[in-house]
């Protein structure tokens, strides 16, 4: 574990986060006290500022703070966006577009017509800063992650296997202490996927878009060369089979407004409040 890197919570205590956060997101300019946000949150406050510290590494009233400075910024930054259709085209830019480097390799036309025949992966599910979560890998990268809400690993199980009804699949007793590896970040990830190549143009243009920023589906549909199709934009970064690493999240409707989440516009949330938390130079943001 790295120092100063929040740890995965249980499920119960992640509900409670996402709750804080939800409240907080609508209260920040109102400066609410501690005791309001654990309240919302429905822990007590001293518990509740322990709890919120282990998960970001900023007490309450100091990410209220930061959520004020992040409000400011978007306002000042609101004509940005042939900057931000820059970052997602992976052009130069004045971001950070961090050291993760993935590579994206479909699977072979005969792997996607037999539904993965011959393709052995290896899943099982851990704990993560956003709730539990599932992953599967083949021998070439990463094949799926995804948050498992109220569904059992067997559930999750199911669901893969009929994804993939040619794959062999097998117990990853491992795939909690990778899962704790991609969430502190610092490392590279091998991505195997399906997907038409226009889903595959749009994954690898959210690639681009830094930890702590965010884009749109206009902006990426210009990124991708196809001006005018943010609908169909939208419909790939729904199909993105790989929470976090291709980091959909960080999509916004042309408004500002959070716009939908394939797990949950809740968690979609906490998940740009926790990367708004940590400064630049954090590995965790990577």
């Amino acid at each position: 574990m790295l120092a100063g890197m929040p740890i995965a919570l249980k499920q119960s205590d992640y509900a409670r986060m996402e709750r804080a956060i939800a409240f907080m997101d609508a209260h920040y300019r109102e400066r609410p006290a501690l005791a309001e946000i654990a309240a919302a949150a429905g822990v007590a406050p001293a518990h509740f500022g322990r709890l919120f510290r282990r998960w970001s590494g900023l007490s309450p009233l100091r990410y209220l703070r930061r959520l004020s400075l992040v409000s400011a910024e978007a306002e000042l930054a609101a004509a940005a966006s042939v900057e931000q259709a820059a970052w997602a085209a992976g052009l130069s830019g004045p971001g950070r577009l961090h050291d993760l480097f993935v590579s994206i390799e479909a699977v072979t036309p005969g792997e996607f017509k037999s539904g993965g025949n011959g393709v052995e992966l290896r899943a099982g599910a851990g704990d993560t800063p956003f709730g539990r979560a599932f992953l599967a890998r083949s021998r070439r990268g990463i094949v799926e992650l995804g948050f498992a809400g109220a569904r059992s690993d067997s559930e999750l199980l199911a669901a893969l296997a009929d994804a993939w009804p040619g794959a062999r699949i097998v117990a990853d007793q491992q795939a909690g202490d990778v899962l704790g590896v991609i969430f502190r970040g610092g490392r590279e990830h091998v991505l195997h996927l399906r997907g038409t190549n226009f889903q595959q143009q749009v994954w690898r243009a959210l690639l681009a878009v830094p930890p702590g920023e965010t884009t749109d589906y206009g902006e990426l549909a210009a990124a991708v060369g196809r001006p005018g199709a943010a609908r169909a934009v939208g419909n790939a970064v729904g199909a993105n089979p790989v929470a976090w690493i291709i980091p959909c999240h960080r999509v916004l409707r042309r408004n500002g407004a959070l716009g939908g989440y394939r797990w949950g516009a809740d968690r979609k949330r906490v998940m740009l409040a926790w990367e708004r938390c940590r400064p630049p130079t954090d590995p965790a943001a990577v």
